[in-house]
């Protein structure tokens, strides 16, 4: 397959909660023109869709992106070209999850939190998505809190539960976080303990590797290749960080890490969607105006890849078993040092788009139309 055909079946999904107001743990930032309902969020999505021609999917917050009618929500989806993608639960943000969910020593609060996870895969089949998408903000502050080993019992009961209501295509891909909000313990800490539960459950669980979600210095790209060659790679959330979890446009701390883990996909052949790794964005623009900035991180995605479609691996491959060291690294460095933007502006024009999305989106109107339009109301955030 060419560059050019490799980067025009290329997937991004965008998430719903990114087109809505958000900020620092301390104060949510309200700007104009962001959606107040779903299907506003969808409308958005959809503008991205058309400019970039690879985010043909929305992930949806559950229950922030509650409706009454879930089937109505996907046609309405599928009418602007787009469609509904990863069905993201939470469980972090009632007050019975104080102590945790899953994982929480009270078995009433461990079974409320069950039952919305499987209203998750109820919404799955309401909308036709694949993915269930599982990350636990469950933890101790103190030692001798809870005990620790009864929490992972605690947690395998109820991943072992959700799985087994997933359907024959429907898979559960688990998310981890190093730190945050417990300050003693995490329960899902890393992508060895997401790892391991995905390990025990079956082929239909698998792991989510958000970029944002590792100590400084880790080196991401070794969990992408150990995953892929375990085959429990499932999804990535695309961000960045400079010291935790940002959730910063993808590529913008650190671009050279994005073309290190592409590169990993590329080597495994794992780019092309029916490889089964869902590339999602997981992204809070607090500062920056929405739309352009979720534009600018499929853009950045795009540049990340072709750079790394252009490395040269019978070079690199030649290099690696002379154990030339300076060679294999130019390998690796001429790839990533060229310019790609001339070759994604080609492949825009071949698609019929234009070839500077973001200047399309500056023209087009659509900002200015939003905000006069979108007045009154309660815009959508997730409140801080």
């Amino acid at each position: 397959m060419s560059v050019k055909d490799a980067l025009r079946d290329q997937r991004i999904e965008t998430p719903s909660w990114a087109y809505g107001n958000s900020g620092t743990r301390f104060k949510v930032f309200a700007q104009q023109g962001v959606p107040r309902t779903p299907y506003e969020k969808i409308d958005d999505a959809a503008v991205v869709h058309r400019l970039t021609g690879v985010a043909p999917t929305v992930a949806l917050h559950i229950p922030w992106d509650r409706v009454d009618d879930y089937g109505k929500l996907a046609s309405y989806a599928r009418e602007r070209g787009v469609a509904l993608g990863a069905i993201n639960s939470n469980v972090f943000q009632d007050d019975d999850y104080k102590l945790g969910s899953v994982c929480h020593p009270d078995a009433s609060v461990r079974r409320k939190a069950l039952g919305h996870l499987l209203e998750c895969v109820d919404i799955m089949d309401a909308t036709g998505s694949r993915d269930l998408k599982l990350w636990f903000a469950d933890g101790l502050n103190y030692p001798g809190q809870d005990n620790i080993r009864a929490r992972q019992d605690r947690l395998a009961e109820a991943l072992r539960e959700t799985y087994a209501r997933l359907g024959p295509d429907q898979r559960m891909l688990v998310e981890y976080k190093l730190f945050e909000p417990a300050f003693y313990v995490t329960d899902v800490p890393d992508w060895g303990t997401a790892f391991a539960h995905c390990q025990q459950l079956g082929d239909q669980a698998q792991v989510v590797i958000d970029t944002g979600h590792h100590a400084p210095g880790t080196n991401i790209e070794f969990i992408v290749s150990f995953l892929l060659r375990a085959g429990k790679l499932g999804a990535f959330d695309f961000n960045s960080r400079f010291y935790a979890d940002d959730d910063l446009m993808v590529g913008a701390a650190d671009p050279f890490q994005l073309f290190r883990i592409m590169h990993e996909i590329v080597l495994a052949d794992a780019l092309k969607p029916a490889a089964g790794i869902a590339f999602m964005l997981d992204q809070c623009h607090n500062l920056e105006p929405k739309i352009p900035a979720i534009i600018r991180s499929v853009l950045n995605v795009q540049e990340a890849t072709a750079k790394a479609l252009l490395v040269d691996h019978a070079e690199l491959a030649a290099a690696q078993q002379a154990g030339d060291v300076l060679g294999a690294n130019a390998a690796l460095m001429d790839a990533y040092n060229t310019d790609v933007r001339p070759l994604l502006r080609e492949l825009r024009e071949e698609m019929s788009l234009d070839p500077d999305p973001m200047a399309a989106y500056r023209r087009s109107g659509y900002a200015e139309r939003i905000v006069a339009e979108r007045v009154g109301g309660e815009a959508a955030g997730w409140g801080a």
